[in-house]
């Protein structure tokens, strides 16, 4: 499967691929974060689905994919403090915010870091309509904040910082997606970085949270547990889908169609997490889309 997909790198039919890849993993993301903001502590989420996805990422990292080249550990270094960052940021931001306004925060202002870094790290370009797009995208998912926020009523105390921190935890979305972008395509399969990095990276939550798991009174064990295993499966199709479209296409097209996910998010927290979504909103998930599209279609 590597051979087949390294072959259609740069092709016509790897744009496709990658462009259904990138939309497949904005829906995942969308409901990987709905998994770290639900009934849960983000913290304890979190740590139940790094845990489990090193855990069933080990014997594929070990015994199956081929062994990473000399030249991937510094790499793999460098994406475990990008990734731990990130993760930190992110559980404070939900933490302390309403999912449906840090969300669209976060996944807004990843997607203006990241075709900016991609430009400089390599050296892509976006036409004149594909900026347009990436500001209609851009303008419905801030949109879409805004009025999250006017209308929101629960942590209402706490969203100003929330939403700090959202937009900190964007920069890092954009630091990780360029940053292992570079990454997966500094080695001769691609599934060799996936693999070790879901083990590398799934280590430092557990240990984080440790003491904060032993001082939480009533943890549902089981409940706990089912949502790490399902969060761990959604996070490999989501971000190996990402990195995938990001070695078969430009990087930047594949950062923008990925949040296409606030849409998914706004669904999500509306039909699963009971936050209301109204007619403005609704208006707001099509601008976004249409940024999408203007983005695939001026490429």
């Amino acid at each position: 499967m590597s051979d087949w997909l390294i072959s259609l790198e740069g092709t016509e039919d790897g744009h496709q691929l990658a462009l259904g890849l990138a939309l497949m993993a904005a829906f995942l993301h969308a409901l990987f974060g709905a998994l770290q903001k639900g009934r849960h502590d983000p913290w304890i989420s979190r740590a139940a689905i790094d845990g489990s996805y090193a855990l069933i990422a080990a014997p594929f990292a070990l015994f199956v994919v081929p062994w990473p080249e000399p030249h991937m550990w510094p790499i793999f270094a460098g994406a475990f403090v990008i990734h731990s960052a990130y993760k930190v940021l992110q559980a404070m931001t939900y933490s302390r915010g309403a999912f449906t306004v840090v969300y669209p925060v976060v996944r807004g202002t990843g997607p203006l870091f990241a075709v900016a870094a991609a430009g400089l790290v390599f050296g892509e370009h976006f036409t004149a309509g594909q900026w347009m797009g990436l500001a209609v995208l851009v303008a419905g998912i801030f949109g879409l904040a805004a009025w999250n926020l006017a209308h929101v009523t629960v942590d209402r105390h706490s969203l100003i910082p929330a939403l700090w921190l959202a937009v900190a935890t964007g920069a890092f979305v954009a630091g990780y997606t360029t940053y292992d972008a570079y990454g997966i395509r500094a080695t001769a399969d691609p599934f060799t970085f996936l693999a070790w990095l879901f083990l590398i990276d799934g280590i430092l939550f557990p240990l984080l949270t440790l003491r904060r798991w032993m001082a939480l009174p009533g943890v549902e064990w089981p409940a706990l547990i089912r949502r790490g295993v399902i969060g761990a499966f959604v996070a490999y199709f989501s971000f190996g889908s990402v990195m995938l479209a990001t070695r078969l296409d430009k990087v930047g097209e594949a950062a923008v169609l990925r949040e296409t996910s606030t849409v998914f998010a706004a669904l999500i927290g509306w039909l699963v997490l009971g936050e209301r979504v109204g007619r403005v909103q609704l208006a707001l998930m099509a601008l976004i889309a249409a940024g999408a599209v203007i983005v695939e279609m001026a490429g």
